[in-house]
């Protein structure tokens, strides 16, 4: 696996700058869910909206202002796929602390798990080891909660490793005992769970919070479906991202059910557009989409890569949260919404000063 070097054009001094990263959920910073700023793109604007450089149009909106945004007709996938405590203490073999994050829930063919270790910091979040620092080796025991265990077998990335794990329970009932959410160092205290869940959590699995769809509240979901917007579900459970290595995505365990596939197919053959809610969604999609954009039921594990110059088949607009300037999820957005627009509402977005991050702002890109 490689790092993905991304260029929207911004510019090597474009930055994100660190007072914009959202610290807590917006429950804690006093506003609702729904209450969080949504900046609107479209890319193929009507006359007189458009900016002459791009033809762009960029709009300032709360993300509660959703359904008077879409139209009738238009069909939001949404991931059910719930946030798992992925992060685990543990132990090295000379005693040393370590938090171990679990990438992967399900594991491989080779029945082991992708792990990552981190620094515990006291008072802090687990620090990312830089490669020359890390303690991770083939055949590394690392001692966890219950007389638990995770020996490492070979390394996936200069990051990430395979492991197999040794526990007194099923896997799921011990995170749910041991773990706790995954949290980098931007976010301020340790929260619950129940932070990282969105609306449409029902399926046990991801790693970190598929975070486009935390907005969404059932106030929200009631008056899309009086507005005339559908709503369908896919499943693809998250690994471990990381803030400081712009690496490859990895292959992610999805589903996508035909009721799904069938409805994108109605909604796309009726004029209607399908709008992902966030990149899992894309992906899990994308991933089940002919070449012609038909979308099949599917189940399996993913390893797709979506580029500009790969392009999108069955989605048509896209809602998610912001991204670090130069991460590889940023070639997706590209292929969905083009360079020039993306990199409009990304300045526009540090311009107003948008929350990055999964507690903080979205993006919406629509083609018109």
């Amino acid at each position: 696996m490689t790092t993905i070097e991304v260029d929207l054009g911004l510019g090597p001094e474009f930055a994100v700058p660190p007072e914009l990263s959202a610290r807590a959920p917006a429950e804690a910073r006093g506003g609702a869910r729904d209450g969080v700023r949504m900046l609107v793109g479209r890319r193929d604007a009507g006359p007189g909206e458009a900016d002459p450089a791009t033809g762009a149009r960029v709009e300032h909106r709360r993300f509660s202002d959703l359904p008077e945004v879409l139209r009738p007709g238009d069909l939001l996938v949404v991931n059910n796929s719930a946030t798992l405590p992925a992060a685990l203490p543990g132990r090295l073999p000379d005693g040393t602390p370590v938090a171990l994050h679990l990438s992967s829930a399900q594991p491989d063919g080779l029945g082991t798990h992708l792990v990552e270790l981190r620094r515990v910091e006291p008072g802090r979040a687990a620090a990312y080891y830089p490669p020359e620092e890390t303690p991770a080796r083939p055949g590394l025991r690392i001692s966890l909660p219950a007389g638990g265990a995770a020996e490492l077998t070979a390394s996936f990335t200069a990051r990430l490793w395979r492991a197999e794990l040794a526990l007194p329970a099923p896997l799921l009932p011990y995170l749910a005992q041991h773990g706790r959410a995954i949290r980098y160092g931007y976010v301020d205290q340790d929260w619950p769970i129940e932070a990282y869940q969105t609306a449409f959590a029902t399926v046990p699995g991801s790693s970190e919070m598929p975070s486009a769809a935390r907005p969404f509240t059932a106030d929200t979901v009631a008056r899309l479906a009086g507005r005339g917007v559908l709503l369908a579900p896919v499943t693809l459970h998250t690994g471990v991202a990381s803030p400081e290595a712009h690496e490859a995505p990895y292959a992610e365990r999805f589903h996508v059910p035909a009721a799904t596939a069938r409805l994108v197919g109605h909604v796309r053959s009726g004029g209607g557009r399908v709008i992902a809610v966030g990149t899992t969604v894309v992906r899990a999609l994308e991933s089940a989409a002919a070449p012609d954009g038909t979308v099949q039921e599917a189940d399996g594990w993913t390893e797709l890569v979506i580029t500009p110059e790969r392009g999108v088949r069955a989605v048509d607009g896209l809602l998610t949260g912001w991204h670090e300037p130069r991460a590889s999820h940023l070639l997706m957005l590209a292929a969905v919404a083009g360079r020039p627009l993306l990199a409009d509402c990304y300045r526009e977005a540090v311009r107003h000063r948008y929350l990055w991050h999964e507690f903080g702002d979205v993006n919406l890109l629509l083609p018109n």
